[in-house]
C-alpha cells in the first residue's frame, strides 16, 4: 500500500498529474454533467452501450474514471491508481474506436473520426507519472509521510 502512496517530492509528478487532470476534466464533465457540450450521462451511456457495444459496466466506468479520476490527480489521491487506469482506458479506447481512423486527430474535419494521437499522448504521461508518483502538493504525499511517520 505504500507503494501506491510513495512519490517523489518533485515538480515533475505535480505537472504530469495537474496536465493529465486538467485536460481530462472536461471530458469527464461533458460524460456525466453535459458541460462543455457533452451529452451527460444518460446520453452518453446510450453512446456507449448502444452504439459503440460496450457493456453498461464498462460505460459506466469511463465516465467514473474520467470525471472523479480527474479531480483526485489535481488533488493528488492515488495518482498511480488513476494513472494505471487511465493507460488501460487510453489502450482500450485506441483499439476499439479510433485505430481505424489512422494517427492524427480530425483538425479539419476530413476524416470519419478522431485518431488515436490524444490517447497515446496520455498513455505516455500517464506511464510516466505512474513511474514518479504525485510529486509535491499531493495527498498522496502527505499519506505517505504520515503512514511512514512512525517507522
Amino acid at each position: 500500500m505504500k507503494n501506491i502512496f510513495k512519490t517523489n517530492n518533485d515538480w515533475t509528478g505535480f505537472l504530469l498529474r495537474l496536465t493529465i487532470g486538467i485536460v481530462l476534466f472536461p471530458h469527464g464533465a461533458q460524460k456525466l454533467l453535459g458541460w462543455f457540450g457533452g451529452y451527460g450521462f444518460t446520453g452518453t451511456m446510450n453512446f456507449f452501450t448502444a452504439t459503440v457495444g460496450l457493456p453498461w459496466i464498462i460505460g459506466l466506468l469511463v465516465i467514473i474514471l474520467e470525471f472523479f479520476g480527474s479531480i483526485l490527480l489535481v488533488i493528488g489521491l492515488g495518482s498511480r491508481i488513476i494513472a494505471l487506469s487511465m493507460i488501460a482506458l487510453s489502450t482500450g479506447i485506441i483499439f476499439t474506436s479510433h485505430i481505424q481512423n489512422g494517427f492524427f486527430m480530425n483538425w479539419f474535419g476530413n476524416q470519419k473520426g478522431e485518431g488515436c494521437e490524444y490517447f497515446l499522448l496520455l498513455i505516455g504521461l500517464s506511464a510516466a507519472l505512474l513511474l514518479n508518483g504525485s510529486g509535491k502538493l499531493s495527498l498522496d504525499k502527505l499519506l505517505y509521510k504520515s503512514k511512514n511517520a512512525g517507522l
